[in-house]
């Protein structure tokens, strides 16, 4: 097969986003990068990283605390998510201690009432903030 005949395969990214909560709010960190506004912490898993890994270093970078992972909440895959390019992110619930610092490519982190949050939140992120908060509420997960 000639290089021309072969097919470009062009996979998604897997990434993480992380819901840390104490119950009453989340946090929730201002992107220094295009797309900007705010965000879950998170970002790209490095090759040779797991899912888990991941997630508590982007935490860490993004807001300076030390998370704890409570469980993987749920997989969401609509190649429309980032304007970017196709990711494909597993989302996880955690707890932390302590304030939230901007690190990395965060300028800043902020701890947020579910009922309080600002007004543009990036990427699909508001629908994960209504899943989790109705997940913590009625016990209930998205459908695939």
């Amino acid at each position: 097969m000639t290089q021309k005949a072969e097919k470009e395969y062009r996979n998604p990214y897997p990434t993480v986003d992380v819901v840390i909560t104490d119950g009453a709010g989340l946090v929730l960190v201002s992107r220094k990068n295009p797309p900007y506004g705010w965000a879950l912490p998170g970002g790209f898993v490095d090759e040779g990283e797991s899912l888990e890994d991941a997630a508590v270093r982007e935490a860490l970078e993004e807001t300076g605390l030390s998370v704890i992972l409570k469980e993987q909440f749920y997989t969401y895959s609509d190649p429309r998510r980032d304007p970017r390019h196709h990711t494909i992110s597993t989302v996880f619930i955690a707890a932390a201690d302590g304030e939230p610092r901007g690190g990395d490519d965060a300028a800043e982190a902020l701890r947020f009432a579910w009922g309080d949050l600002p007004g543009y939140i990036a990427f699909d992120h508001r629908q994960i903030i209504e899943d989790v908060q109705k997940f913590i509420v009625k016990g209930e997960r998205p459908k695939p």
